[in-house]
């Protein structure tokens, strides 16, 4: 019954998707779509809590930057336009 429990929170499940997309890119496939769109999702969703957004002019993709040192490597880009900042009550 542990296992009903140990459910992650949705910042982790991004970030799991996060690392997976990086790992397609630096594979040299091209980008995953349905995994961009989920991170898209789980990314608005989380955001969502503390601010109030516009979901049809977020925009999201992965680019890969060669960089002078490092080579290769990804960036997250993301362009969030944001409507206004939600009050945020303390738990105290």
């Amino acid at each position: 019954m542990g296992w009903f429990f140990n459910r992650k929170k949705s910042s982790q499940v991004a970030k799991d998707r996060l690392k997976l997309v990086l790992i397609y890119d630096r594979s040299g496939t091209t980008s995953n779509n349905d995994m961009i769109n989920m991170m898209k999702r789980d990314i608005m969703q989380v955001i969502s809590k503390y601010v109030e957004i516009d979901e049809q002019e977020f925009e999201m993709d992965i680019r890969s930057v060669k960089g002078e040192e490092e080579g290769m490597s990804s960036q997250l880009v993301a362009n969030i336009p944001i409507k206004k900042i939600k009050q945020m009550v303390k738990n105290r």
